[in-house]
């Protein structure tokens, strides 16, 4: 090729020297260009800023045999770093009160009653003084041996409860160094890591971070619901990017779409400060006005309920526009996993609850819980998600079933609580239950004559009740499609599964034509519905489900004020037949593309 005559040289020719030219190209290698990755938005919002790479300090590996005269020493060395662990858990667990209530910062009071376990202290003082094994060593094998069968079960949940047992085991070993606690950060940073504890998350926020990705974790994290509470974006399952990353770049999280975007160009910096700018404008607007019932634009009245963990989250209600409680995820009375709540504590919780939202409605879920998460069972299941779970464990042991609807129904004085049953696949799930509130409260009613029988509900949520849709709708007082099950079982994709994350829509065609169904029916059979799940808070998603007939929505708290204000811009003629047009759609993608443009010209 020839060279081009620059202005400079009167149309001579520049000869380029072999030096200038590797330099040139190196300098082009090393440029660095914007590199786009997805993982799971967690916590809704968009944060830019500069990256801190958290690098967690491993624990100490060294093998040394111990002295006879040292196993004393040692032993008083493991004592003082349980000490000193139980300190800087008491310190978080009271940061955790002030910021998120008490219902959070009871995971922290599980993992003091770790610190204090007998059985653990004395197995691992026996090892030391019999093996002559450091400290260290004996916990990490102790402590490992838990870790890894929690972590190989297929319930996320279980293997959430690892990480805790893994946070614990690191906190005791760097402890035993006498190590100090990482946990102030620049102002202002984005925090990367390969993983992050309740612990690390509740601490760094003190240092006001824009946001957190992590290479572990799904949706349903303790991390994941830590963030969404404090409002801090957060995508989690990002593989291995955490390995790429260094201090200092350069970065972008949109946690609404689960991307991450890295060295952006000044073009894509500036479209997502216009986005957050947009958000902003949005999130003012809903808030001043979170207060006031949703109306469409023909004046249709929509209800929106708020999905809760504890107790404690109550408070937030009326600042957010909720008007009831639509799903109380009662499991979470399970406070160490093992132990069943006894009904005169479950009977005062639900009493407190009842009262304190009086007359807005409180739907309780019956426990939603896996048989490896309640007791212990000879039989390991080859997948506990097709297992022995939810109403499948309660009528398996009706002294835990009967137990909680007599509490409940104890607590129903006002006449505000509901049922809902989880997991339904048969009529004669609905039958047991119904038979068994009819004999509590037959029995209850001579006690105490202000009860009142809860209405009853079903959780919507495999293909089977799709199918028994019809018959399930004639049979109880209302529904509750809980899309991310229902999702999970439709598609055949684990929905915390990494690798086959991005099959797990819920915009899919088989999904979209399902809750058509589903609302259709509920509404010919009079049968109240309501959708409990993550598509529930989707903007996006919102006018489809309108124009399917939806009226009652059931979402996380933080998510109300804006959903109200997307309401208002809808009318229900519209939005039916912008469903009409979605079910006609073969694909998730051109399904979200036209709910896209219907939303940008609303």
């Amino acid at each position: 090729m020839k060279d081009k005559p620059s202005p400079r040289d009167n149309g001579k020719k520049t000869k380029v020297s072999p030096t200038e030219t590797v330099v040139k190209d190196t300098a082009r290698a090393l440029r660095k260009t914007e590199e786009t990755y997805t993982g799971i938005g967690a916590s809704r919002g968009i944060a830019i800023g500069e990256c801190y790479a958290f690098v967690k300090e491993q624990g100490e590996h060294e093998y040394r045999k111990l002295d006879r005269k040292d196993i004393g020493e040692e032993l008083e060395r493991f004592m003082a770093a349980l000490r000193r662990s139980e300190k800087e858990l008491k310190k978080i667990e009271k940061v955790t009160t002030r910021k998120l209530g008490k219902g959070y910062s009871d995971l922290f009071q599980a993992q003091i009653m770790v610190l204090h376990d007998p059985v653990l202290i004395k197995a691992i003082s026996q090892r030391i003084e019999s093996e002559h094994k450091p400290a260290h060593i004996i916990i990490e094998e102790e402590f490992d041996h838990y870790v890894e069968k929690l972590k190989n079960s297929d319930e996320m949940l279980f293997r959430e409860r690892a990480d805790d047992l893994q946070d614990i085991k690191e906190r005791i070993i760097r402890n035993l160094h006498i190590k100090k606690l990482h946990s102030w950060l620049p102002e202002g940073v984005i925090v990367a890591s390969y993983h992050l504890s309740p612990a690390d998350v509740i601490l760094l926020s003190r240092s006001n971070i824009k946001g957190f990705i992590t290479d572990t974790g799904g949706k349903t994290s303790h991390i994941s619901l830590i963030c969404k509470s404090l409002n801090i974006p957060i995508v989690v399952g990002l593989g291995n990017l955490s390995q790429k990353l260094s201090t200092g770049i350069k970065m972008i999280i949109d946690a609404s779409t689960g991307k991450v975007i890295v060295n952006p160009e000044e073009k894509t910096l500036a479209h997502y400060l216009e986005k957050k700018n947009d958000e902003k404008k949005v999130e003012d607007s809903a808030s001043l006005t979170a207060e006031l019932p949703a109306t469409t634009k023909c004046g249709t009245r929509i209800t929106f309920y708020a999905n809760i963990d504890f107790k404690e989250e109550l408070d937030t209600l009326k600042t957010s526009g909720a008007e009831g409680v639509g799903l109380f995820r009662s499991e979470n009375l399970f406070t160490d996993g093992t132990n069943i709540p006894r009904e005169s504590m479950q009977f005062a919780y639900y009493r407190d609850m009842a009262e304190a939202i009086n007359p807005m409605p409180l739907d309780i879920r019956l426990f939603d819980i896996g048989g490896d998460k309640l007791i212990y069972s000879p039989v390991k299941e080859p997948n506990p998600n097709l297992g022995w779970r939810g109403i499948r464990i309660l009528v398996d042991l009706p002294d835990i079933l009967e137990a909680q609807i007599r509490a409940i129904i104890r607590a129903n004085t006002h006449g505000n609580i509901d049922i809902l049953i989880p997991m339904i696949v048969s009529l004669e799930e609905i039958r047991r239950v119904r038979s068994v509130i009819d004999k509590a409260f037959n029995e209850l009613e001579k006690e105490d004559p202000l009860v009142e029988k809860p209405e009853i509900g079903a959780m919507i949520e495999v293909p089977a009740a799709v199918e028994l849709i019809d018959e399930i709708t004639r049979s109880v007082d209302f529904i509750s499609i809980g899309t991310n099950d229902l999702t999970q079982y439709t598609l055949a994709v684990d929905r915390n599964n990494i690798i086959v994350q991005d099959l797990f829509d819920t915009f899919h065609p088989a999904i979209m034509r399902q809750l058509h169904r589903i609302i259709g029916t509920a509404q010919k059979n009079r049968c109240r519905a309501m959708i409990c799940g993550d598509m529930g808070s989707n903007p996006l998603a919102l006018p489809f489900l309108l124009g399917c007939g939806l009226t009652r929505f059931s979402t996380v708290v933080s998510d109300i004020p804006n959903l109200k204000s997307h309401v208002s811009r809808y009318t229900l003629e519209d939005t039916a037949e912008l469903a009409r047009q979605c079910l006609k759609l073969e694909t998730a993608g051109e399904i979200k593309v036209l709910l896209e443009a219907f939303q940008a010209s609303c």
